[in-house]
Order: C-alpha cells, then sequence, then structure tokens
C-alpha cells in the first residue's frame, strides 16, 4: 500500500474506552504507528504495547499487527500491553494475555547494520572519512572488534538462529558497505574475514542463549562433547527452520508453564465441541498456546500420529485457524499474499502453459481443462489418510479435504498451510509443485538454490512482454 493513503481508525485504549484517529498518511512501520498512538492518547498509554487489529480475512478477528501493509484503510485496533509490562498489571486467573510472535520477519534482502556503542560509531565514523580521502583501512581494537561482532550476532539472531553460508555473507557484506574502513585489503571481496568471525561469533552467541534456557537453540544442546563421548554428533539432527519459518520453536511466555499451557488446551477442545463457538477465545487460546503445540510437534513426539495430534488440538480442524497458524509460523497471510501474487502471475502462466500446449496440437483442449479443473467444488473432509501417518515420515499420503469449499484454489491453500503448521514434509510427488508455491509465489526463501526446472520457470514469469 502507498504511504500516502488516509487512515480511519477506531483504536481502544480500554476493553470499553473506543477514540476515533485519523492519519492524513500512513506510518512506514508499526513501531511507528505505536510511537504516534502513544503521543496522541498520553498520558493514558504510557506503557509498552502492542497492536491488535479485526482481520477482515478471518471475519473481524483479532490478529497482532506485525506488518504495517496488512492494516486496512479503515481498521479497528485495540491496545494490548506487552508481556514485560503485563506482569505490573492485575490481571484476573481468566484473563488470556495476548502473546507476541518473537520475530517479525524472515531475513530480509538487504541486511540491516545494527547501532554500535558510542566509541565504536565515533572511531567508525572517523574511519569512513579517511578511507574516502586517502583510502585509508581502520585498525579495531580487540575490544571495538569484539563489540561489532557481538551486535552483528544480536541483529542476526533477530531474523534468524541459524543463518546459512550465504546469510551470513550478506550480513558481512552489509557491515562493508556501510562501513568501507572495515574492508580487509588481503581478502579478495573484502569482507571473507569477517565473514569467518560472523560465523564463530553466532556459534558462540547461540551457546549463551542455549544455557540460558532459549528453546530454539537449547533443543540442540547435549551433543557429542568431551563431556558426552557417547551422544550424537553436533552436526546431525539439528532442529531448525527449514522451510523459511520465521517463529520456528518460540519459548513459552513469560507468564505462563507447560501447566497452564496444558490447561488452556483443554480449554480449546471444550470450546471446539460446543454447537455454538467463540471464535474470538479459540483465536486467543491458540495464539497463546502456539509455543506448546511448536514444543509437542518439534522435540516431544514429532513420530505421533497426526490423526491424534489434531484431536489433541481440534481447532487446527478450522479453515480460520489454519491460515493464522500458518501466519503464527511465516508472518505472512497466506490468503492475500497467495492470491495477490496468483493475480500477477496468471497472464505469464497461461501463455507460458499456451506455448506448451501448442506444441502438442492441443492447446484449445488443455486452456478448457485449466477452466474445467478450477470450477470443480471440492469436498475435504479433515483427515490424514496413511497406515500410520507420522510427523518424521517423509512418503506421507494427505487426504486433506474440507467441507464447503467453493475454490479448487482454496482446498490447495488449506493443505499447504497444514503441511507447515503440522511440520510435513512434502508429498514427493508434487515436491515442485510445492516449493513453487514457497519460493516463488509466497517469497518464502529457505536459502537453497531452484532447481533447474524451477528457475526456468520463474525466468519465463518475469519477463516482460
Amino acid at each position: 500500500m502507498a504511504e500516502s493513503q488516509k487512515l480511519l481508525l477506531r483504536v481502544y485504549i480500554a476493553p470499553d474506552i473506543a477514540h476515533k484517529m485519523t492519519l492524513s498518511t500512513r506510518p512506514s512501520t508499526v513501531e511507528e504507528l505505536i510511537t504516534v498512538i502513544k503521543e496522541k492518547f498520553r498520558p493514558r498509554l504510557d506503557f509498552d504495547f502492542n497492536l491488535q487489529y479485526e482481520d477482515p480475512d478471518f471475519g473481524g478477528q483479532l490478529c497482532f499487527l506485525t506488518d504495517i501493509s496488512e492494516l486496512p484503510e479503515k481498521a479497528v485496533l485495540k491496545v494490548h500491553r506487552s508481556e514485560t509490562d503485563a506482569g505490573s498489571a492485575s490481571t484476573s486467573d481468566t484473563e488470556i494475555l495476548p502473546y507476541a510472535p518473537e520475530r517479525l520477519q524472515s531475513w530480509p534482502d538487504v541486511f540491516p547494520v545494527p547501532q554500535f556503542s558510542y566509541d565504536v560509531e565515533h572511531s567508525l565514523n572517523g574511519g569512513n572519512m579517511a578511507y574516502q580521502n586517502s583510502g585509508k583501512f581502520l585498525k579495531l581494537t580487540k575490544g571495538q572488534k569484539h563489540d561489532i561482532l557481538e551486535n552483528m550476532a544480536k541483529a542476526m539472531h533477530s531474523f534468524k538462529a541459524y543463518p546459512s553460508d550465504k546469510e551470513v555473507a550478506k550480513a558481512a557484506e552489509a557491515l562493508i558497505s556501510k562501513h568501507p574502513c572495515l574492508t580487509e585489503p588481503g581478502s579478495q571481496c573484502g569482507w571473507y574475514g569477517w565473514k569467518t568471525s560472523l560465523k564463530f561469533k553466532m556459534g558462540n552467541f547461540r551457546t549463551k542463549l542455549s544455557r540460558s534456557g532459549c528453546e530454539e537453540v537449547a533443543v540442540n544442546s547435549g551433543k557429542r562433547s568431551k563431556n558426552n563421548p557417547e551422544s550424537e554428533s553436533p552436526h546431525s539432527n539439528i532442529k531448525r527452520a527449514r522451510r523459511a519459518e520465521v517463529n520456528y520453536l518460540p519459548n513459552f511466555p513469560k507468564v505462563e508453564s507447560a501447566e497452564s499451557l496444558e490447561q488452556q488446551r483443554l480449554q480449546i477442545v471444550e470450546e471446539v465441541s460446543k454447537t455454538e463457538r467463540s471464535l474470538g477465545l479459540i483465536e486467543r487460546l491458540m495464539q497463546s498456546t502456539f509455543a506448546l503445540r511448536r514444543k509437542q510437534i518439534v522435540v516431544d513426539n514429532p513420530s505421533q500420529a497426526v490423526k491424534e495430534f489434531l484431536e489433541k488440538w481440534p481447532a487446527l480442524r478450522l479453515e480460520s485457524q489454519i491460515a493464522a497458524e500458518f501466519h503464527r509460523i511465516t508472518n505472512i497471510s497466506l490468503k492475500n499474499k497467495f492470491y495477490a501474487e496468483l493475480d500477477n502471475h496468471t497472464p505469464r502462466l497461461i501463455a507460458v502453459y499456451r506455448q506448451k500446449a501448442a506444441r502438442t496440437g492441443k492447446a484449445a483442449e488443455a486452456l478448457r481443462s485449466i477452466c474445467s479443473a478450477y470450477d470443480l467444488t471440492v469436498n475435504f473432509v479433515y483427515y490424514i489418510y496413511s497406515k500410520i501417518p507420522l510427523f518424521s515420515l517423509t512418503l506421507l499420503g494427505l487426504l486433506l479435504c474440507l467441507r464447503d469449499i467453493s475454490r479448487l484454489a482454496d482446498a490447495f491453500l488449506l493443505m499447504f498451510g497444514l503441511i507447515y503448521a503440522l511440520h510435513l514434509n512434502y508429498p514427493k510427488e508434487l515436491t515442485h509443485t510445492f516449493n513453487f508455491i514457497q519460493k516463488v509465489l509466497l517469497g518464502l526463501d529457505d536459502s537453497k538454490p531452484l532447481t533447474p526446472r524451477l528457475l526456468s520457470l520463474k525466468n519465463e514469469l518475469l519477463i516482460k512482454e
């Protein structure tokens, strides 16, 4: 959306207090919008908070605002205290505190170099001036280099706990681009040594986080070492994001424990079984118990039968919760992103399909089959079919269908969303199809190169006629 668009907002600063607010321009970030709201309603909002908005894609249910572009021009916002501030607020035993995701975005195309300590920034500014004038490189002290690496590691971890070699290289290149005085004269690219240092620093940083109890790295601790010579190799069976999951294995909310989250899970089971469900309550409970679900899938019992898991978490049988769970994992709106990209690429897709069909002399029949398939009404039942469908199996037969789905594309999206939600592998025969949806249409880059076939198709789609 363009930044010049006008915003008309209804802001709930308390459960029963709402104010109308008009902004002549759209803020560029969520943080900027929060700052504007703070200033507008000071001193009543003199605390840290997150924003939720009524998402029209989910029937007006509340979703956390993590991307400013997702906010409609006319929207209802709700203020929620952040977890760090909520501890000082009095809450009842039945109140469900909002759970904000730990990460808000995947690895960026251009890595944002963080701000360093005051003395280091001062030295870098002087070094950049000297490099520009005379080409002189800056020689850092041990403490200065430690500060740079430490802050870079924190910034990298804010996007991914286990960045790939390519991503670390991007971070090192961004550092040299912003501070050319740090260029290594003996390196062909100028940043190879920084890349090596960043990789070692990230390893040390993960060790610190593991000792502090950070779940996504602690799960990989206890591998073979001098103290544990019989354990498995430290490089085997690493549990980490492999399909561009932004929130792969989050920690429990600060005010929750496994026992309290289990009680909320039972509350979900009870609510879903009712004839008249409270979808708002289910959404809040599913948001709060997200970390428990991920722990059960990834760590506790990855070989659990899918049918058993869906019985424990019946809300994942709801269409709205499949899309919501995908958003919790990737911070991407599944339907919005998919259909926007599909609309963008459809003309070229049809052109490519027509060219291929023309070679066989059956272009009209082939194009007619597209429309026939698109108009099919698919009745799906939530049922996963396999003798014993397990999370850990590569070959998985999925019979996924939901009742009363009017479009084949919607049915496919539900299957795609469930594969992410249940941490399943792609069906072997459809690997290229799912990788195309993931990497090309949804932009979920897992740092692995596209196969030649998919790369060729992507290039065909990007050709401007």
